[in-house]
């Protein structure tokens, strides 16, 4: 425990450590160079020493925010993490989130937990599905956007068309806070709008692994133009006299509110241009603020510790078999050991062991602020959406649920290891990565897995095997449509035994009902009136 301080040195203490802190994930479509800038802002947060592409991950080098084996076997994201490092004196909560809209239901509550994003383009592929399905996320709950177009070493669309094609795609109002400066139309810099200034830079001979060096010249200096050439000088006045004429200008309140989002550009591979955005960034983003709850909203600078649970993960580390519920902190000076309130079950807890992450590395912590991402080693009494501290009845809002999609029967490959498959999959399910269905309340029956995306049955069965010395097989079925059902018994019992329908029961022993085709389910919501449909568990 830290000493006694008095209320108001505490107090401003808090408000310092709020101030520099930045939560934040990035959004992007697969392909578009998450993983390589998520490693470039590590290289510039001096976190790594030396940033590897994901193409080399063929060699002994893997992505850092990767830790699981089969992310390194397969090079993609299958899972969140949480990468924690400091930069020009803030404190960087980076969450990092799977591309793969297969686990869309994991990306979606890591977004809640961050303050803002940073939405990450393909130069010549622009907004894509992915990337607008997690910003419509983003624009419902009014989270701030930073915008990156990545991959500008390589020819791309018109940066103007780009810009233009973002505020008709999405909907939102774009700024160029920086833009890209070509010389015989190689990418050679940015112009910073903000700062009026031109940052050169010098292409090096190890494909980015350390950080770019680069000159900055002001945009009124006249030595600009030999240092970049006349006829680049040319173009870049005209596309600033374009820009400022037609485009929109800068509005802090807009980009906090959500409706304008800044727009970057650059080259997480060559470095190009990511010093200048990650410094605008940290300047620009929000630090933690308010939280919605059931009882109003939560000021970050509240002395009551308050926080809510968004992820739970285990075995982050095969030896010991451990699971750690990832908290988000949203009020408070959090103490390694303190006491707090579990609204849920209304019992008191102790936080012990708290730590912070580096991926799968981790450092026992004393203390952490509102906008920090602490773990804490669960004995599965925490669940995803759990609310710790506070007083009363407190809930934090906005934790999304997702009913499945996909349906498949799991099926041990070895009998006698039913054991560990069980406790596997009660692990896997508590996670969050997949909802598991029976047949009958007996113990023993034939489990079925609700996923939300088909690639999340690999990745069950790929830890079952390799986590739990349990391998399995899942056999995949037609049904597709889920609801629960609540009302009178016999009602419940008519209404799941109807055809083209089959009856199961979720882990709490609700009934569920999975409908064999979209009709069969738009056939009973208008007809079966005795008893109510719940997209989720009630």
């Amino acid at each position: 425990m830290t000493d006694a301080v008095s209320p108001e040195i505490a107090a401003q203490r808090l408000a310092h450590e709020i101030s520099r802190r930045r939560t934040f994930a990035i959004i992007s479509h697969p392909d578009a160079g998450k993983t390589t800038l998520t490693e470039k802002l590590l290289l510039y947060g001096g976190a790594i020493h030396l940033a590897g592409s994901v193409k080399a991950r063929r060699a002994t080098r893997h992505a850092t925010s990767d830790w699981m084996k089969l992310e390194q076997e397969r090079g993609i994201s299958v899972t969140s993490s949480v990468l924690q490092f400091e930069y020009l004196g803030y404190q960087l909560n980076l969450l990092d989130t799977p591309g793969h809209e297969d686990f869309s239901e994991d990306t979606y509550r890591t977004l809640v937990a961050a303050d803002c994003a940073i939405m990450l383009l393909d130069n010549r592929r622009g907004v894509e599905e992915r990337t607008r399905q997690l910003f419509d996320v983003c624009k419902r709950r009014r989270t701030p956007i930073f915008t990156l177009v990545n991959k500008c070493d390589r020819h791309g669309e018109d940066p103007l068309k780009l810009i233009q094609d973002v505020e008709a795609d999405l909907g939102i109002d774009c700024f160029a806070a920086t833009w890209p400066v070509f010389n015989n139309d190689i990418f050679v810099g940015v112009y910073d709008r903000l700062k009026r200034e031109v940052h050169l830079f010098e292409r090096s001979g190890d494909r980015g692994a350390t950080r770019a060096d680069d000159t900055i010249v002001s945009i009124d200096d006249d030595a600009l133009i030999e240092a970049m050439g006349e006829s680049a000088f040319d173009r870049l006045m005209t596309d600033i006299d374009l820009l400022d004429a037609a485009g929109h200008t800068y509005d802090h309140d807009r980009v906090i509110d959500g409706s304008l989002t800044p727009v970057f550009f650059g080259s997480a591979l060559t470095n190009f241009g990511i010093e200048p955005f990650l410094r605008e960034f940290l300047e620009l983003a929000p630090a933690p603020g308010p939280r919605e709850t059931n009882t109003g909203n939560v000021d970050p600078e509240s002395t009551n510790f308050t926080g809510f649970v968004f992820k739970i993960q285990a075995n982050m580390d095969p030896k010991h078999r451990d699971r750690v519920a990832f908290v988000r902190i949203v009020s408070g000076h959090f103490e390694a050991n303190m006491q707090v309130l579990h609204q849920r079950s209304g019992k008191p807890i102790r936080l012990a062991a708290p730590q912070q992450f580096m991926a799968r590395d981790r450092v026992s912590i004393e203390e952490a602020w509102p906008g920090d991402v602490i773990g804490i080693m669960d004995r599965g009494n925490l669940r995803i959406g759990d609310t710790l501290g506070g007083d009363g009845k407190l809930e934090f809002q906005g934790i999304p649920r997702f009913p499945p999609e996909h349906f498949a029967r799991a099926i041990p490959a070895d009998p006698l290891k039913r054991k560990q498959f069980d406790s596997g999959l009660r692990q896997l399910t508590e996670e969050g990565a997949a909802q598991v269905f029976f047949a009958e309340t007996s113990a023993g029956s034939q489990p079925i897995v609700g996923a939300v995306g088909q690639l999340q049955f690999d990745v069950m069965a790929f830890r079952l095997e390799h986590e739990y010395a349990a391998p399995c097989k899942f056999e995949k079925m037609t049904y597709r449509w889920p609801r629960w059902i609540t009302g009178p018994k016999a009602d419940v019992e008519r209404v799941a035994t109807g055809q083209g329908r089959l009856k199961l029961f979720d882990h709490k022993g609700h009934v569920v009902v999975l409908f064999s085709d979209a009709w069969a389910l738009r056939r009973a919501l208008q007809h079966e009136t005795s008893v109510e449909f719940h997209e989720t568990a009630p």
